[in-house]
């Protein structure tokens, strides 16, 4: 295990990134039926006054991991787990950068990305003004093998902390460019892959043609996808739709997105 000494020569967030690590170490530790390494836990939380956890951590922060580490000497063998976790996850939290608890991470704490599946499919954003249906999308691409996306000027912006948020991680992992309409629009004529549009009054879902590689184009829920775009699709594969059954004429566009996707993975696996 790295030594306190260690630990106080990382920059900032990688020393307080580090210590979560280790404390969600020792958690996985006591479920496996080790001792507990009261000693070397009691030495990472001497680390709560360093200069790293200082000016990355919040007051309240801080007082919920002093607080949590006071509990750690009493604590049973049963409890000491979830414990060591509420530390791991407040560092994490702290970070911006918490994963949940199902995902597949690498040994620096990231996602790991050798877990994903990538297919030759490409998704295009235009201008989708709300960064949580774009952080949310970038999710649903992160699961169903999208290689990358293309968004088009005036989709909300990748980096927004609401994008970030609701990603969960994925802005990360699914590889993202933007471009000017004329640009991809220009891009899409000098290409011939498929191309379609999620749209209304196209073919219905169970029906339509997917193809194993290509382009899926998604606009937004007010204006849906422009009319340039549109013709090119109409040129090509044409709009897929996904029947509705409630008072409802629309599904939110993230919703919509990830039921295109999950489909169009599925038939192309």
């Amino acid at each position: 295990m790295i030594t306190i000494a260690k630990l106080k020569t990382l920059k900032d967030r990688t020393c307080v990134r580090k210590c979560a690590l280790l404390f969600h170490g020792q958690a996985k530790r006591v479920l496996q039926g080790h001792e507990p390494d009261y000693r070397y836990m009691s030495d990472l939380c001497s680390m709560f006054s360093s200069p790293q956890f200082l000016s990355v951590l919040s007051e309240e922060q801080l007082a919920s991991m002093k607080s949590y580490a006071s509990s750690l000497p009493s604590a049973s063998l049963s409890s000491l787990p979830f414990i060591l976790e509420d530390m791991h996850h407040t560092l994490l939290s702290a970070l911006g950068s918490e994963p949940s608890d199902w995902d597949f991470v690498d040994r620096e704490g990231a996602l790991d990305l050798s877990k994903r599946k990538v297919l030759p499919h490409i998704l295009i954003l235009d201008r989708l003004r709300s960064p949580f249906n774009v952080g949310s999308i970038f999710r649903s691409a992160d699961s169903f093998g999208i290689e990358q996306i293309w968004l088009v000027e005036g989709t909300a912006c990748v980096t927004h902390p609401r994008s970030i948020k609701s990603a969960r991680g994925c802005v990360d992992t699914v590889t993202y460019r933007y471009y000017s309409e004329a640009a991809l629009i220009e891009k899409l004529h000098c290409s011939s892959m498929p191309l379609f549009a999620l749209e209304l009054g196209g073919e219905e879902l169970e029906r339509f043609p997917f193809p194993p590689s290509g382009a899926a184009v998604i606009g937004s829920e007010e204006m849906g996808v422009s009319p340039a775009l549109l013709a090119l699709c109409d040129q090509s594969l044409g709009r897929v739709s996904i029947a509705l059954g409630g008072t409802k004429g629309s599904l939110n566009v993230s919703v919509a997105s990830g039921i295109m996707l999950q489909r169009w993975y599925s038939r192309t696996c």
